[in-house]
């Protein structure tokens, strides 16, 4: 990973491209979340269909909390507290932000922060927010290394990062949609992070 191949992934995303990059659990797919042709390019590429959600990644906590105003105050802590990591969190969205993100539910958004740290740091200059999914046909395994993403995948982006050899294991998904209302939340899939943690990380007693 470099500073070079961030600058490409920024410009890639920019001129309405697809981009694969790393994250700190598995490749992923990256797209401008306000194009609707790089959103459906996206999707194509992953033959997944076009009413499924995805989530939108910031690659830094204040920019997601900046993106998102309206959030109410116990799940912006929460996020607080969660973030940076290997989660994808399902937030109400009262404002509807991002609605190629959200498919038939606008009222709801998953966002991902990733834990940007050794040879992933220079992706803390991506410019950011990305619409993004795993890197893996719908349905099929995720990708650890640049060489396991499929071949037809590879062929149809714009730009490829290489970070090298990841964890493998997707996020771990919460839902936080009513997490203002006496902090209750629902782990919807365990991946990287524990629930336990996620149990730890919310108990504010």
């Amino acid at each position: 990973m470099t500073a070079e191949g961030v600058e490409r992934f920024n410009a890639c995303l920019a001129a309405g491209g697809v981009a694969l990059f790393p994250a700190d659990t598995v490749y992923g797919l990256a797209a401008d979340p306000e194009s609707p042709a790089a959103v459906e390019r996206l999707y194509r590429l992953k033959g997944r269909p076009p009413e499924r959600p995805t989530a939108v990644m910031f690659f830094s906590v204040d920019d997601a909390l900046a993106a998102l105003p309206d959030l109410p105050a116990p799940t912006r802590g929460a996020l607080e507290r969660l973030l940076p990591g290997g989660l994808t969190l399902l937030l109400p969205n009262p404002g509807r932000h991002f609605p190629l993100a959200c498919g038939p539910a606008p009222e709801r958004l998953g966002v991902r922060v990733p834990r940007l740290a050794g040879g992933l740091e220079p992706l803390t200059a991506a410019l950011g927010p990305v619409l993004q999914s795993s890197a893996n046909r719908s349905g099929g395994p995720d990708a650890r290394r640049l060489e396991d993403v499929d071949p037809t995948i590879r062929n149809g982006v714009d730009a490829e990062l290489d970070g090298g050899e990841l964890p493998g294991t997707p996020s771990t998904v919460v839902d936080l949609t009513h997490f203002a209302d006496g902090g209750r939340y629902e782990i919807l899939r365990e991946g990287a992070v524990r629930a336990a943690e996620v149990g730890s990380l919310l108990d504010t007693r």
